[in-house]
């Protein structure tokens, strides 16, 4: 009788064969990783250098008068000239338009005529005043009637003081029918034409009719909307630079003018409007040009500086290092041993503790574009455009990576100003020096070469050593 091994058996035997099969598998990726000449590092060195780094606050505005007038008449009538066009460079005093001046003349006649019989009866009045104080003096008049010559001289006196005042304002409303520029400036708009019947802007309720509007463009401002975040840096007096599309390679200097106290909210962002003053004696700039304006919060000349893309915190260090063909656990101990003292800015990262770390945010973080994340948070909020640098707290640490005696190695530095593309170096490094930056390039080719590798091994399949198979529609699985 032939005997049957029992279920178990077969099982115990599968489980073997393929344990044994996958720890051979193993065995000769290892051999085959071994034997693969390591890829050198993807990097490049940058020397340190001087330059200058300018901190500054991006927003974007519209070109506005500093000063603009609405020229109007204090008379009114029918207007018969217009000497002025859009666009005309005008002096203060020039005659822009001739009002119909019919009426202003002849209130002016009527004006002169009362003054003329106001006088008359002034000159009466002083001889009957006369007459009465001699027949008052020989007591021929009683007392009554002396007192009553008097108040008649009075009442001339002040007619003719009326009279005068009636005739000086209707000669100034005659002056008025000739309208001049009140301003030395450009004409803006013409509201009139010749044969429009305007209104009085002092004896119409209205206000009268506008005529010509007119500003002084030797000086001109941008306003512009700047986020809550950034307005603690600004102040009046700061130097600003204004670029228009008209002239894309022409900055114009400014400063800040003024910070209005009351906020803006739109689309839920709360904004401050920022007025900049520009000098404008060429006339380049007109009123509703688009324009970009760039605030200076700090500058530093002629400083030591390092790409953002080079400095490392202790957070992302150790990834810094595998790119770099480094051991981790080295490079912690290199930057324990050069750490600074406890409590500095940095020293708890390198122990271990995250919380007290600096955050990379502004800094690159393996070869990612420097301040990205902080220009997109500011993008499209109104006439916001964003803000380019930080100033950085006095003594903020960061992490280095330079080339010595052939070997990348890391190094703390002290930062100070940074323009979200480069950091002033305030210590830790000389001119002398090269910094490394990986691009982010190398990351992701170092993850390929790793997948790929793990693929040949795997051949695909979700099991070391075993590909995977499509089982038929329908098949009955096999024992």
């Amino acid at each position: 009788m032939i005997e049957v091994p029992r279920k178990g058996f077969f099982a115990e035997l599968n489980l073997s064969a393929a344990n044994g099969l996958r720890l051979t598998l193993v065995f000769l990726a290892l051999l085959t990783g071994c034997k693969q000449k390591a890829q050198a590092p993807a990097y490049q060195a940058v020397a340190v250098e001087r330059r200058d780094i300018v901190v500054s606050a991006q927003a974007s505005g519209t070109i506005q008068p500093d000063t603009t007038v609405e020229v109007k008449s204090k008379a009114s009538g029918e207007v018969l000239q217009v000497n002025a066009e859009t666009g005309d460079v005008v002096k203060r005093g020039a005659p822009l338009v001739r009002i119909d001046p019919r009426n202003a003349r002849n209130a002016l006649a009527q004006a002169q005529a009362d003054l003329d019989v106001a006088k008359a009866k002034l000159t009466n009045a002083t001889s009957q005043k006369k007459r009465a104080d001699e027949l008052f003096t020989s007591q021929s008049i009683t007392e009554q009637e002396h007192e009553q010559a008097l108040l008649d001289y009075a009442d001339a006196k002040s007619e003719v003081v009326r009279s005068q005042v009636a005739v000086d304002n209707a000669r100034i409303q005659l002056e008025d029918t000739d309208v001049r520029a009140p301003i030395t400036g450009t004409i803006l708009e013409k509201d009139v034409e010749r044969g429009t019947v305007i209104a009085s802007a002092t004896s119409n309720v209205s206000g009268g009719t506008t005529l010509l509007k007119m500003a002084d463009l030797n000086q001109v401002q941008v306003r512009t909307l700047v986020d809550e975040t950034d307005i603690g840096k600004l102040q009046p007096g700061l130097l600003a630079t204004v670029t228009v599309d008209a002239y894309p390679q022409r900055p114009f200097s400014g400063t800040v003018l003024k910070i209005e106290p009351q906020a803006q909210t739109e689309q839920n962002v709360t904004m401050f409007p920022v007025l900049v003053r520009i000098d404008n004696k060429e006339g380049l700039l007109r009123p509703g040009m688009n324009a970009e304006v760039e605030v200076h919060v700090g500058q530093r000349q002629n400083v030591l500086a390092v790409p953002n893309a080079a400095l490392r915190t202790p957070r992302d260090v150790g990834s810094a290092a595998q790119v770099l063909g480094l051991s981790p656990d080295n490079v912690q101990k290199q930057l324990a041993a050069a750490a600074p003292a406890s409590g500095a800015p940095g020293a708890a990262g390198v122990r271990g503790d995250s919380s007290g770390a600096p955050d990379s945010a502004g800094h690159a973080t393996m070869g990612a574009t420097p301040g990205g994340a902080a220009r997109g948070s500011f993008a499209g909020r109104g006439g916001v455009r964003g803000r380019q640098g930080q100033a950085q707290g006095e003594g903020a640490r960061s992490i280095v990576f330079v080339k010595k005696n052939g070997q990348p190695t890391p190094v703390w530095i002290r930062t100070g100003l940074t323009d979200m593309d480069y950091s002033e170096v305030r210590q830790g490094l000389s001119e002398s020096d090269s910094v490394l930056i990986l691009p982010s390039q190398s990351l992701v080719q170092s993850q390929q070469d790793m997948k790929e590798r793990f693929n040949r091994v795997t051949g695909g399949g979700a099991v070391p050593g075993m590909r995977q198979q499509t089982q038929p529609s329908g098949g009955a699985p096999r024992p």
